[in-house]
């Protein structure tokens, strides 16, 4: 169960990946932030995103053309 859920539907590299850095500072370690894209290069973004920054991809799916991620903040 996520913390905080961002909606980043409909934008294109890099704002779903500088929209969520954003929604991290606001959490505490340990929480979890879901995020929500349409954009397919997300998932190979989020996962270097995650690589880099320390924080946990705990999940990638997609349903459709919306691609879900849950992140866990370091």
């Amino acid at each position: 169960m996520a913390d905080e859920v961002l909606n980043a539907e409909g934008l294109n590299c890099p704002l779903p990946i500088l929209r969520a850095k954003k929604a991290l500072k606001g959490l505490t370690a340990g929480q979890v932030l879901e995020v929500r894209a349409t954009d397919p290069g997300s998932v190979a973004d989020f996962a270097a995103f995650c690589n880099q920054t320390g924080n946990e991809l705990l999940s990638s799916t997609s349903e459709g053309n919306i691609y879900k991620f849950e992140i866990k903040r370091a």
